[in-house]
C-alpha cells in the first residue's frame, strides 16, 4: 500500500472541511498550512448568527441566474478562504500554503479548475500566503504561486 503524498493529504482535509459548507451552489473547504502544521480551516457559509442558504433553501444568485464568478456581493456566504484567513494570525499566515477543494452540492463531485474569486485573491495576497493548492480530481491538483496573482493584477482594466 502506497503512502499518500502531502499535497493530497492536505487536500483530503480541505475536502472534508467543505462538508461543513452551507452553500447551495458550491461547497468550498480551505485549510492554511505552515511548516507542516494546520493553522486554520474555513468553509463557505453565512456569517455567524445569520441564517444559512441551506436553512433558507434559497440562494439569491441562483434565483437570479447569476453566472459563476459574478455578483458576489449578492451572496450570503463568507468564502472558505476568507474564513480560514480570519481564523489565523497574520504572523502564522505569512509564507503559508492554502489548500482548497470545491464540491458540487447536487452531485458530491469535485469541481475541477476552481479558483479563488478576485476578492479572496486580495485577502490571500494581504495575508502573506505564498501559494494556493487547488484540488481538481482525487489525486490531481494545480498550484498557484500567489506572486503570480500579484503580477497578473486582475483589478486593472482590460486593455
Amino acid at each position: 500500500m502506497g503512502r499518500i503524498d502531502k499535497e493530497n493529504y492536505y487536500l483530503d482535509i480541505a475536502q472534508t472541511v467543505a462538508e461543513r459548507s452551507t452553500c447551495l451552489r458550491r461547497r468550498y473547504g480551505a485549510i492554511l498550512v505552515k511548516s507542516d502544521e494546520i493553522i486554520a480551516t474555513g468553509y463557505n457559509g453565512a456569517p455567524r448568527g445569520r441564517q444559512n442558504c441551506v436553512d433558507l433553501n434559497y440562494c439569491t444568485r441562483e434565483a437570479l441566474n447569476i453566472p459563476s464568478g459574478e455578483r458576489y456581493e449578492l451572496c450570503r456566504s463568507v468564502h472558505a478562504e476568507a474564513n480560514a484567513i480570519i481564523s489565523a494570525a497574520r504572523s502564522e499566515a505569512i509564507g503559508a500554503t492554502l489548500y482548497m477543494a470545491c464540491v458540487n452540492p447536487a452531485t458530491g463531485e469535485l469541481i475541477p479548475h476552481s479558483t479563488s474569486c478576485s476578492m479572496c485573491r486580495r485577502l490571500i495576497i494581504n495575508a502573506g500566503i505564498q501559494r494556493v493548492v487547488i484540488r481538481d480530481t482525487k489525486t490531481d491538483y494545480s498550484v498557484v504561486q500567489v506572486e503570480d496573482w500579484i503580477q497578473e493584477d486582475d483589478s486593472l482594466p482590460q486593455q
